[in-house]
């Protein structure tokens, strides 16, 4: 059975990241990191009522661009020292850096054939640094028409050929249904024809990238059909609450009882 987490990276601002942390711990669900801070990430992974469901798999850098494979891989490793401390062997990859606004702000390669050869040869790396630190990367998918123009990896089959030509049991896709439902509709469909590489999933409703239960996505059929398909792994709500942040967390878990 699948389990609940929340991210911290877009509920209760007004605390610090610990705070964050713990809150959404005490409130019954993994906790899903957009970052993390050096100073107390150790005693959060000492503690056994925490647990991290996913975090950031890189740093800097690009996996689209020949220029920015080096800084993209070297983040990596910083990410993996920070994971082994947090205790999470599930990190998230996207192409490269976004910045606070969303918008794309590493290099991709002008030319198609390099932009994709590159992605294939730097997720070769990270399989094979993966399989050295007992992790899984799941790569993940974004929209272009609302949130982040020119992100490269922009509809889930393109991610999913991807990473099936890498064809390593570390490298999966993180499906997230706010993206794909924005970008190109169809997500149970997308659920069952790709349910055997999705390594994590991220939830959001549309349009206003709130809670499960305030837009237009039927979650309650996306829970019934994770429950069909048999998913074992985490779902994580990447929402920004639409009002109260404890309120959408609960109707999150309703969504998916």
């Amino acid at each position: 059975m699948y389990r609940l987490s929340v991210c911290e990276g877009t509920v209760l601002p007004q605390f610090t990241w610990e705070q964050r942390v713990r809150a959404i711990s005490e409130a019954g669900f993994l906790v899903d990191l957009w970052g993390w801070d050096d100073d107390v990430a150790s005693a959060i992974g000492a503690d056994p009522s925490v647990q991290i469901s996913a975090m950031p798999g890189w740093a800097e850098g690009s996996m689209v661009h020949p220029d920015g494979v080096a800084s993209f891989l070297e983040g990596a490793k910083r990410c993996l020292a920070a994971a082994e401390k947090l205790n999470c062997r599930n990190l998230a990859l996207g192409t490269g850096e976004i910045n606070r606004e969303g918008r794309v702000v590493h290099q991709i390669s002008d030319h198609p054939a390099t932009m994709w050869i590159t992605a294939y040869k730097t997720l070769l790396e990270m399989a094979e640094l993966a399989e050295r630190h007992d992790v899984i990367y799941s790569v993940e998918t974004l929209n272009t028409k609302v949130d982040h123009a020119g992100y490269p990896l922009s509809h889930v089959e393109d991610t999913v050929r991807l990473v099936e030509a890498v064809d390593s049991p570390r490298i999966r896709i993180l499906f997230d249904i706010y993206h794909a439902q924005v970008e190109e509709g169809n997500v149970i469909q997308g659920l069952r024809d790709y349910f055997e590489l999705i390594g994590y999933i991220h939830v959001a409703d549309v349009p206003g990238r709130h809670e499960p239960g305030t837009g237009e996505i039927n979650y309650p059929k996306v829970a019934s059909t994770l429950r069909e398909l048999g998913y074992q792994g985490a779902i994580g709500m990447e929402a920004f609450p639409l009002a109260d942040d404890l309120e959408a967390m609960a109707r999150f878990r309703r969504a998916f009882a």
